[in-house]
């Protein structure tokens, strides 16, 4: 302790890493005094090691959203997606107090959301369980996110959303029938377009992987596709096919991009084009990452085993490919059927 007393009152007189703090505590209680010492070291030694001090216990949950916005390294499309989620739990959450927020809150918030995705016209008479609760979902994990951000800048001690469950989300695994995919294909209006769908249904990769795709990543002489800068952060390695190769091998190269426009320009976005060929194939209700479980369900109901499909999927673990489990039954029975074949229990 360094606690002084110079006239009227005591005044907490201290070095911290070479530095001098010196002021008074405006009290003439020694105890007091030495109380107060105490909690403004702690809240330097706090403030020097990022941790929660005292001067962030007002904080509003909107002031270190901004921020949080500002200074978390997120792409502009990330970026963007999140401000667009945030129109639905920023209005309930920004006055708070950042520091005030409880899990209960998060709950509440969380129990807001599917009452009102419930009442979506779309949903009506429908059972919970038909109901796709993703976006709610998606809100959490962002909130999530943002408190793990507010911990690591100082501005919180704990994550209210950590523990939170996931509503009901729907699986989406459509596919297509052969004849579907040559409808598709052959609804292109342009030839980018029609070989962007060929490509994704030949190899299973996301959007972005395919227009992130450079040509220095093509190896045809060896029949590689490396797949960089992916989701999972993991590079992957796909095989060439014949018939991919076949579609590599008539692409221009424009451009170090694969896939790119008539001047040699890279894309950011094809959904307009896709949605228009699929209306001309008239396929309803189909999205572009369709086509990767279009990829995964041809894989697996062709006797491909899950653990391949996930690496060519770029899964990072098994639980995302246990989805396509459903269309191997007779793989599965012929696994059993090859074990048990002859009879050893009597």
């Amino acid at each position: 302790m360094s606690i002084v007393k110079n006239g009227k009152y005591y005044f907490y007189d201290f070095v911290y890493e070479g530095k001098r703090y010196r002021k008074s505590c405006r009290t003439t209680d020694k105890k007091l005094a030495e109380q107060i010492e105490i909690s403004v070291k702690n809240d330097i030694i706090k403030r020097e090691h990022s941790l929660p001090t005292n001067q962030n216990k007002n904080l509003l949950f909107e002031t270190a959203w901004e921020n949080y916005l500002k200074n978390n390294g997120n792409s502009e499309k990330a970026i963007e997606r999140k401000i667009i989620a945030a129109k639905h739990f920023l209005p309930y959450f920004k006055n708070k107090i950042l520091t005030t927020i409880m899990p209960l809150d998060i709950k509440n918030y969380q129990i807001e959301r599917k009452l009102e995705l419930i009442s979506l016209e779309k949903n009506k008479n429908k059972k919970e369980s038909e109901i796709n609760f993703r976006s709610a979902n998606y809100e959490i994990i962002i909130i999530s996110n943002f408190f793990n951000f507010c911990i690591e800048r100082g501005y919180a001690e704990k994550n209210p959303a950590a523990k939170i469950k996931k509503l009901n989300e729907l699986s989406r695994l459509k596919t297509l029938s052969d004849e579907d995919i040559q409808k598709l294909i052959a609804g292109a209006t342009n030839k980018l377009t029609s070989d962007l769908i060929t490509f994704l249904i030949y190899t299973g990769c996301r959007k972005g992987e395919a227009l992130n795709l450079k040509w220095d990543d093509v190896d045809l002489q060896n029949d590689i596709i490396a797949i960089k800068g992916t989701k999972t952060k993991y590079d992957r390695y796909i095989p060439a096919s014949k018939p991919l190769k076949g579609l590599l091998s008539n692409i221009d190269k424009k451009s170090e991009h694969v896939f790119c426009d008539k001047t040699g320009k890279k894309i950011t976005d094809f959904k307009k084009s896709f949605h228009t060929a699929c209306r001309n194939a008239g396929l309803k209700d189909l999205r572009i990452h369709d086509l990767r479980h279009v990829f995964a369900s041809k894989m697996v109901m062709n006797g491909t085993s899950l653990y391949i499909t996930g690496e060519l999927l770029g899964h990072r673990t098994t639980q995302m490919t246990k989805r396509y489990s459903h269309l191997v039954p007779d793989t599965l029975k012929k696994a059993v059927d090859d074990v048990w074949r002859k009879e050893i229990i009597p």
